[in-house]
């Protein structure tokens, strides 16, 4: 990755990479509840644990890419 981007240019970048994480969260949510719903069987639980973890991995790189786009939004008053 050699090329030069401008800050607006970053923005959108980070915000397309947001809106992407956003709809990974949103698939493995919904499939980590399939799975829940349906009673998963034990041969199923790694499958419902991969969901749960990546559902879990999708939440973090959402909340830093927030942290990065709005600054301080999701901070707690303290």
């Amino acid at each position: 990755m050699t090329d030069v981007v401008d800050s607006d240019e970053l923005l959108r970048r980070i915000q397309r990479a947001r809106a992407c994480a956003h709809e990974e969260l949103l698939a493995w949510r919904a499939r980590s509840a399939d799975l829940a719903r349906t009673g998963a069987e034990r041969a199923d639980d790694a499958d419902a644990t991969d969901a749960r973890t990546r559902g879990l991995a999708y939440e973090a790189v959402l909340k830093v890419l927030d942290e990065i786009v709005t600054p301080g939004r999701s901070a707690e008053p303290r």
